[in-house]
């Protein structure tokens, strides 16, 4: 029998025994260095006489080992990080329907687990970030990847370029209100998420998605190109065909590029991710590079080079979609997969080529976990491009490994899923599309592979998602209560 966790851990060994009633509260007896995670589980689990203990011991860096027995609950992890996802699979335990006595030895597969949340397409408060954040790391995500840029909006204020944030960040899709974040609001997204064990990773979309820089720096941004995929996308979805120089409401892609030949695009690449990385803690910076469809081969390779060399000169790795796999590259960079399951279009030849760069790969299948797909065809929000509605089972049925052929697990950094914002307007919105389909992403990073234990099937992924209903319901109202599973 499987315990009610997700996403499922390495091992656990569930006993025919008592177990303490968590829901009664915890009496933490802690090692002072995890003091602090100590009282979080206080603070989530109210006072009481369970007595639970937390001590040092020798695991991976974001490994711990969990027993909940009659006698107590003790927890063993070498790093906070690891006794904080002990503490969240605990969570898990007190809110279950009965008390589990249980063994449990856990590590992530993957390095980086992220969830990225499109503030460019619909702007979003920081209080629905941080709604994102406690979804995602209680599922043990540690990466918030913030697409910050894109042609319907600049999102963040920088000192050295003030008038992107003045002038290019006004509206949204559908004309709805725009809006950026302040050095501050960046800030304290930055320590709501470090105090749950998640990076940032921000993203300036270059050299494609920058229609909006034009509204700030004409001249760094070229003319729009009208192809046909823009024609098709305004007939079907509505809104006006992009103008030079007026805010851009629809939906289209492709059609915008920095010009490689303006004289102020290196200027301008340099300071963004300068301040980007004196902004941003942590190792990388996301640089976009994906369709530039109206953007010449020999410009797209000029300023994808350009722009990760700007990165890199900040000391940060960057990190791009997979189409920059054509360009240039500084050794190591990371490439991030949003091809199909099923690759198309060369797209795995532009990932593999990462890896032959002394890189390694994101994956972010969209037909399994672009969250914004609609989840049933006549769902009333999302899109349904990557290959139609994408339903839970799809979401949960596919295992890193199996995605792109030559490159191995050692290749892959890890997993991320993606939530565009182009149909979602509102916390509930967005929270309606995140749930249950992030709990697939976070099994698929988190969990050993997919069929290799019992756990890690679908009858059992569903099952123990039923048992999370409650606890969603009572954090996100209105998450997306898919038919598929069979609700508590």
């Amino acid at each position: 029998m499987s315990p009610p966790l997700v996403p499922a851990p390495a091992s656990a060994v569930v006993r025919d025994a008592p177990a303490p009633d968590l829901s009664a509260g915890i009496r933490i007896e802690a090692d002072p260095a995890f003091a602090a995670e100590g009282e979080r589980l206080v603070v989530a689990l109210g006072r009481g006489s369970a007595p639970v203990t937390i001590r040092r011991g020798d695991h991976p860096e974001e490994g711990y080992a969990l027993r909940v027995a009659e006698d107590g609950v003790v927890i063993e992890a070498a790093t906070a990080a690891g006794v904080f996802y002990a503490g969240r699979t605990l969570i898990q335990l007190a809110e279950a329907a009965a008390p589990t006595a249980v063994e449990i030895r856990d590590e992530p597969r993957f390095a980086y687990r992220g969830i990225m949340l499109d503030v460019a397409r619909h702007f979003h408060p920081v209080e629905t970030v941080f709604a994102v954040i406690d979804r995602a790391s209680d599922l043990k995500l540690n990466t918030l990847h913030l697409h910050l840029t894109d042609d319907q909006g600049w999102r963040l204020a920088l000192s050295t370029r003030p008038e992107l944030a003045q002038l290019a960040s006004g509206t949204s899709v559908d004309g709805d209100p725009g809006g950026f974040y302040t050095a501050d609001d960046y800030a304290r997204i930055i320590a709501y998420a470090a105090h749950r064990h998640m990076a940032v990773v921000p993203e300036i979309d270059v050299p494609g998605h920058t229609h909006a820089v034009g509204l700030a720096y004409p001249e760094l941004v070229a003319d729009p190109v009208i192809g046909d995929e823009v024609r098709e996308v305004t007939a079907e979805s509505g809104g006006a065909l992009p103008v030079a120089g007026e805010p851009y409401t629809a939906i289209g892609v492709g059609f915008s590029s920095l010009r490689a030949d303006a004289p102020g695009v290196d200027a301008f690449l340099a300071d963004v991710f300068h301040e980007l990385a004196a902004l941003t803690p942590g190792p990388y910076l996301h640089l976009g590079g994906d369709e530039a469809l109206g953007t010449s081969a020999d410009d797209y390779r000029s300023l994808v080079d350009r722009a990760a060399r700007a990165v890199a000169a900040t000391g940060k790795t960057p990190i791009a979609w997979h189409e920059a796999g054509a360009a240039p590259l500084p050794r190591g960079t990371i490439g991030q997969y949003w091809g199909f399951l099923t690759p198309t279009d060369g797209h795995d030849d532009r990932a593999r080529a990462f890896v032959a760069n002394g890189g390694r790969i994101i994956l972010s299948p969209a037909d399994a976990i672009y969250l914004d797909m609609k989840d049933a065809p006549d769902a009333p929000l999302g899109l349904t491009w990557a290959n139609g509605p994408t339903n839970v089972e799809r979401s949960y049925r596919w295992d890193p490994a199996g995605v792109i052929t030559g490159i191995d697990e050692a290749d892959i950094l890890g997993v991320e899923a993606a939530l565009w914002t182009e149909t979602l307007r509102t916390r509930a919105d967005v929270e309606r599309l995140l749930l249950p389909r992030l709990a697939s992403a976070a099994e698929a990073a988190w969990s050993p592979p997919y069929g290799s234990m019992p756990a890690r099937t679908w009858e059992s992924f569903r099952e123990r998602v039923a048992g999370r209903g409650s606890a969603w319901e009572r954090d996100a109202p209105g998450f997306g209560r898919s038919p598929e599973i069979p609700w508590a």
